[in-house]
């Protein structure tokens, strides 16, 4: 695949800003009220050391067993035909994403269902939780991709009649520099909005208030909680470094699938034919 590095710079520091960093929590034991009231209203929030240094450890290990299983039956998304690559390594720097891992990897499953993420979570939906997505988002070195600015939401797997919480969590250190998350405050007040197909299905560049965006650097086994509905991507990965992240959708039980229709209305422009 070939990486255009000028370009990737170019919407790096177009579409992102690196000035305005939040500071999460420092850890679960400063989860509080408070928290949840700024959930409410900023749409999220971040907390260190939400998983030890070992359990960071074993689920790079588990990431790397599940790539490197020609046999898995979890779901992986290489960038590269698999033909080309000839070594672990190779194999690990071509995945972009891998999922539905939860039930072939009992690491990756208990940390899925971990006692401090599912009590936070339930917290903040104020009611019990259902697991509904489990991916493994990985930006290599040199030039892991971009996520452009989306709801999370507007993709098929979560549209759901409720909204949800994602918890996305750094297995190597998130920072400015190799695509840590960035997100627009309060942004999920304003509901599903559309999304195109342009670098990949993502809310149109210009209806992104970029002046408002906000980097959540993290230490691996920080997290980050947020809204499903809030704006929110990375950038791409110019660095040398690796930038693995694990990421976990839950919604309230009773949740279930939105219509067509409302999806339409509420995340697409067949509606009203409004281009980007």
């Amino acid at each position: 695949m070939s990486i255009n590095i000028q370009e990737n710079d170019e919407i790096n520091k177009r579409m992102y800003r690196y000035d305005n960093v939040h500071r999460p929590l420092s850890s679960k034991s400063d989860f509080a009220d408070d928290t949840i009231r700024q959930y409410r209203e900023q749409g999220f929030f971040a907390v260190e050391q939400i998983l030890t240094a070992e359990d960071v450890a074993k689920c790079i290990d588990s990431v790397i067993e599940i790539i490197n299983d020609h046999n898995t039956e979890a779901k992986i998304q290489f960038v590269k035909p698999q033909s080309e690559l000839r070594t672990p390594e190779e194999r690990e720097l071509a995945v972009r994403k891998l999922y539905n891992f939860t039930e072939v990897n009992a690491t990756l499953h208990a940390i899925a269902y971990h006692p401090v993420i599912l009590s936070i979570v339930e917290r903040l939906l104020g009611g019990e939780a259902k697991l509904v997505q489990n991916q493994a988002l990985l930006k290599p070195p040199f030039g892991g991709a971009e996520k452009p600015w989306h709801q999370d939401m507007a993709y098929h797997a979560l549209t759901l009649d409720q909204p949800v919480v994602g918890v996305w969590i750094a297995l190597d250190e998130a920072g400015l520099d190799n695509g840590c998350m960035h997100v627009i405050p309060r942004s999920h007040m304003d509901g599903g909005i559309p999304h195109y197909a342009i670098r990949d299905w993502q809310i149109c560049d210009a209806n992104v208030p970029v002046d408002k965006d906000t980097a959540i650097p993290l230490q691996p086994g920080g997290a980050l909680f947020f809204h499903g509905l809030i704006f929110h991507g990375t950038p791409n990965n110019l660095s040398s470094k690796r930038r693995r992240a694990l990421q976990f959708h839950y919604a309230p039980k009773p949740a279930s699938k939105m219509s067509a229709g409302e999806y339409k209305r509420m995340f697409t422009n067949e509606m009203t034919s409004a281009e980007c």
